[in-house]
């Protein structure tokens, strides 16, 4: 069932980005044709106007006997006062030249965007050609709760991807942290200051908005106990969105998902080094998560997915809390997770933005910060965005950060100054990286 609704989700998402391309040829195509139609009716009302020039207001007596008095020769002729001629001819031809408003000499020029003929992908909504890369896009923590409850139970849960939705639904793969148990039963777990529950009503939007994957390794996954873990795996199957990072046992929790588009293969590792209590770690007949304490199984983990796919991304729940710099064991780890096979490394649980790095041609993303989040945003807690990699077969990819902040529940794209000082901020807090004004990661 997993399999069949994930594959239906990923059909869905490929016909979103035909619709979107279709919509933009028919715009260029409308926007010629009224171009042409409009040169074609000003050109008309110049030739109406040469006609009454050449004519002169027939209802004028004096000037039909001017325009066809005979010349010194014993000639009629259509002259202007000046005596003149040729001039008609020449206006005339400008206005019958080859080609339209659009400055097309010839009408074969291509009407599609720059973006499909090149097969590239710069912008969201624009498409990846050619079968050679593919756009891999994810955000940081999501939880539904408290305050972002409040306005979706006014707004829908749809309301709250709308600003970020090409973000989010125009990429190949887009992943996400699910921060909640999605489950209507489960016995809320003590000695934790904070336990959350979800509705599975909230999974539908996300998939609608352009989820295909969600890490369940992290430190709330179990705050409904086992059985809330279980029914949010459930949920997610039936939604149509794909797992990692939780399971029965160790063998499933530390399993990856693997997706294909157009022949490259991508394997999502979860992992989380914040687990409350050593019980909810996965083990033998242990149903729980993923954790990456003691970074052995992480290791084997991930050098088993590179061999079963092209490129291997690592989700991993780290660091301390509210603090935009990653602590040294983050880097260490980055670092052996690459070593192991992996091609991206995505963290999150900071709860705040924090900076990048490169590590032998491979990414590192130490914290991509709350995506939508139960706590009121304020400050760099309401800093967010989503990361795009462009990445060939062979794991090689180029970054893209899209900065938002979370407004009304919404994340919500920023431009000009606001954009820039996030982009600034995170170019003073990442290693060995300048992010540029479009958002581009560039090693220094």
């Amino acid at each position: 069932m997993q399999i069949s609704r994930s594959e239906s989700h990923q059909q869905d998402k490929l016909k979103r980005q035909k619709r979107l391309r279709k919509l933009i040829i028919i715009n260029f195509t409308l926007l010629g044709v009224i171009i042409v139609v409009l040169g074609a009716w000003l050109a008309a009302a110049n030739s109406d106007k040469l006609k009454d020039v050449l004519s002169f207001s027939k209802g004028d007596n004096n000037n039909q006997e001017q325009a066809i008095k005979p010349n010194a020769s014993g000639e009629t002729g259509e002259r202007d006062e000046t005596g003149e001629t040729g001039n008609l001819s020449e206006t005339e031809e400008d206005l019958n030249s080859p080609g339209d408003a659009s400055g097309n000499s010839n009408g074969n020029e291509s009407t599609l965007p720059a973006s499909e003929e090149d097969g590239m992908v710069t912008e969201p909504g624009e498409v990846i050609g050619n079968g050679d890369k593919i756009s891999l896009s994810f955000v940081g923590d999501l939880l539904v709760a408290d305050y972002v409850s409040a306005i979706t139970d006014q707004e829908g849960y749809p309301f709250l991807y709308q600003p970020s939705m090409l973000y989010l639904s125009e990429p190949d793969l887009t992943a996400g942290n699910l921060e909640f148990p999605v489950t209507t039963r489960g016995v809320p777990v003590e000695g934790t200051p904070y336990v959350f529950k979800g509705s599975p009503e909230v999974l539908p939007a996300m998939r609608d908005a352009g989820f295909d994957i969600m890490s369940l390794a992290n430190n709330h996954a179990l705050d409904q106990g086992v059985e809330g873990m279980l029914d949010t795996m459930k949920y997610l199957d039936e939604a149509g969105i794909a797992h990692m990072g939780a399971g029965n046992n160790d063998t499933e929790a530390f399993a990856p998902v693997i997706k294909e588009v157009r022949g490259i293969k991508v394997a999502y590792v979860g992992l989380s080094r914040v687990v409350p209590f050593s019980s909810w770690k996965a083990d033998k007949n242990v149903a729980g998560v993923a954790e990456s304490y003691d970074t052995r199984r992480a290791l084997e983990a991930i050098a088993k997915a590179k061999k079963e796919a092209d490129i291997v991304v690592v989700m991993v729940h780290w660091g301390k809390e509210r603090v935009d710099q990653p602590e040294p064991y983050q880097k260490d780890f980055g670092k052996q997770y690459i070593d192991a096979g992996a091609d991206l490394v995505i963290g999150s649980h900071p709860h705040v933005l924090q900076g990048f790095e490169m590590y032998k041609g491979k990414w590192i993303a130490y914290s991509l910060g709350n995506f939508i989040f139960s706590s009121y945003p304020k400050e760099t807690a309401g800093e967010t965005g989503v990361l795009d990699a462009v990445c060939t077969k062979s794991g090689d990819c180029e970054m893209t950060f899209h900065p938002m902040f979370t407004v009304n529940a919404q994340p919500t794209p920023l431009e000009g100054e606001k954009a820039k000082a996030v982009l600034d901020r995170l170019s003073s807090i990442s290693f060995g990286v300048q992010l540029g004004e479009d958002g581009a990661l560039m090693p220094e």
